[in-house]
């Protein structure tokens, strides 16, 4: 006896086995994809990380950089801004006081007179630098060889200025003492420092006299 296989069942076998296999490739596809997708994400969450590192280092670079750029800046404000300008430098008598004439830096900040201190390098016997002398222009006394300045007056007002102002200018007498006097030929080193702020440096050349009234600086 012959069987005979429905066709019917056969077909319908048939279909089921080409939809089985379309559906297994469309999850290979979906799977391929999905992983595909999680390298990227990977990627991409890894390239914001390095740049969120790079932009810190940067920014943290820049406020430094911005930072000393500032500090500097105030710091040679201060050197420039608070400084003596000496407009001239004159004997008062003969081989004794020096008058001084001066004026603060312009943008720079009152100053106490005491705050104003001087450093005289004279040379020493037999010549030679080492020996110095050193005072302030805050001091009260009268001229005389045995002090060192008296205290500093605003130019054409009466009476001694306990603060030195920008724009203003004023008088001082230095005596200098022992071998830094003005002596005939010398070249004494004057160094005046304002306060804080930057140091003025002058040579005190004499001439072959030191009468009153000549021009030492």
């Amino acid at each position: 006896m012959t069987h005979h296989i429905p066709l019917v069942e056969t077909g319908e076998k048939n279909t089921k086995m080409v939809k089985k296999m379309k559906n297994e490739k469309t999850n290979e596809n979906r799977d391929e994809l999905a992983a595909i997708g999680i390298g990227a994400m990977i990627v991409f969450i890894a390239l914001i990380l390095v740049a969120a590192v790079a932009a810190a280092v940067i920014i943290q670079t820049a406020e430094k950089l911005q930072q000393n750029a500032q500090s500097t800046g105030e710091d040679t404000t201060d050197m420039m801004a608070g400084k003596i300008f000496i407009n001239s430098i004159v004997i008062v008598n003969a081989g004794a006081n020096l008058y001084m004439t001066f004026e603060l830096a312009p943008g720079s900040d009152p100053l106490a007179a005491t705050a104003i201190e001087y450093n005289i390098i004279c040379e020493g016997t037999g010549g030679g630098n080492g020996l110095t002398q050193t005072g302030n222009f805050g001091s009260t006394a009268a001229p005389a060889a045995t002090v060192t300045a008296t205290a500093a007056s605003q130019l054409g007002t009466a009476g001694l200025a306990a603060t030195i102002n920008p724009g203003n200018t004023y008088t001082v007498q230095i005596a200098p003492t022992g071998n830094c006097a003005p002596a005939s030929l010398a070249s004494d080193t004057l160094v005046i420092q304002a306060g804080s702020g930057g140091f003025t440096y002058e040579v005190l050349k004499y001439g072959a006299t030191v009468n009153a009234g000549d021009v030492v600086v």
